[in-house]
């Protein structure tokens, strides 16, 4: 990265202190830069490819089961996709985003190029909002490319009702895939090796998607926990937030999740919107926080 030197340092006297490196604030250049990069590598990543192709490909498959159903059952193409979506959504997106980010710090390490690229006069903080930023417009592109996709298909075959929870779900996908992105970030700030990271990342994975769910019904059948804990319990999983998000738009009631969501609904009743999307928030905002502490703090290699 040649744009990012420094004029020359002239040397220490015989006796005199080393001078301290120079750190120049590039700010929103640098970040930009570095974005542009993730992007690009991106886009040559053969898994990251096939994820977005995948999650099209099945978005299509959908899509041609709702349209199916508009012609012999007479319901909307939209609303039958969306709801469908989230289920796919639940699977690919956190896999996807959490694999990302997983190695988007350990690999560098272990290619050598992070610390060629700490050597140049630039913040860390930069790079890893660089990084993550290029690495989000990525996952935002590979869901608009399947979501966008599925959408001209249904639009072009007429089904236009229930638009907007289609558009809903994108937008809810898009956030959750962040919200993993930045959990991805904290693991490859800890781990050093890009297979470790990567594992790591899978086991997350795991945990949110299955443990999540068998968790939550085996604590209420074990010890007997009430409405208001269990939903405790599902805002402690950005994928339980993301559903009771999903459900909430597409029912009026949330009586499809049990007594936690009846007790989600009746108790915050018209803020319910505005709580999940704090909780989703914080699942974006924390861990990249707590990636940027540990990544400023520990050794480069």
């Amino acid at each position: 990265m040649s744009s990012l030197t420094t004029s020359t340092i002239a040397p220490a006297a015989p006796g005199a202190a080393e001078p301290a490196r120079p750190v120049r604030d590039w700010g929103l250049g640098v970040i930009l830069v570095l974005a542009r990069k993730e992007i690009r590598d991106a886009l040559r990543n053969r898994w990251f490819v096939l994820y977005a192709l995948c999650f099209a490909a099945l978005s299509l498959g959908l899509a041609s089961v709702a349209l199916a159903g508009t012609g012999r059952y007479g319901l909307a193409g939209f609303g039958r996709t969306a709801a469908s979506l989230v289920n796919l959504v639940l699977l690919i997106v956190p896999l996807m985003a959490l694999t990302l980010g997983a190695a988007a710090l350990a690999g560098e390490r272990e290619r050598g190029t992070l610390e060629t690229l700490l050597a140049q006069p630039i913040r860390r903080r930069d790079v890893l909002l660089g990084k993550y930023l290029g690495l989000a417009v990525a996952l935002l592109g590979a869901l608009a490319l399947g979501f966008g996709t599925t959408g001209t298909v249904l639009a072009v075959r007429g089904a236009s009702a229930n638009a907007g929870q289609y558009a809903a779900i994108f937008a809810l996908s898009v956030a959750l895939s962040w919200a993993m992105l930045s959990v991805g970030f904290l693991i490859s700030s800890i781990a050093r090796k890009t297979t470790l990271a990567l594992g790591i990342a899978i086991f997350a994975w795991l945990g949110f998607v299955f443990v999540g769910d068998l968790g939550l019904m085996g604590g209420a059948l074990t010890l007997r926990m009430t409405p208001a804990e269990l939903l405790g319990c599902a805002l402690l999983n950005p994928l339980q937030v993301f559903k009771t998000f999903a459900v909430s738009g597409m029912h009026r009631s949330l009586d499809l999740l049990g007594p936690a969501g009846l007790y989600a609904s009746q108790t915050f009743g018209g803020w319910l919107p505005l709580l999940l999307s704090g909780v989703l928030a914080a699942w974006v905002l924390v861990p990249l926080i707590l990636s940027g502490l540990v990544f400023s703090r520990r050794t480069v290699r």
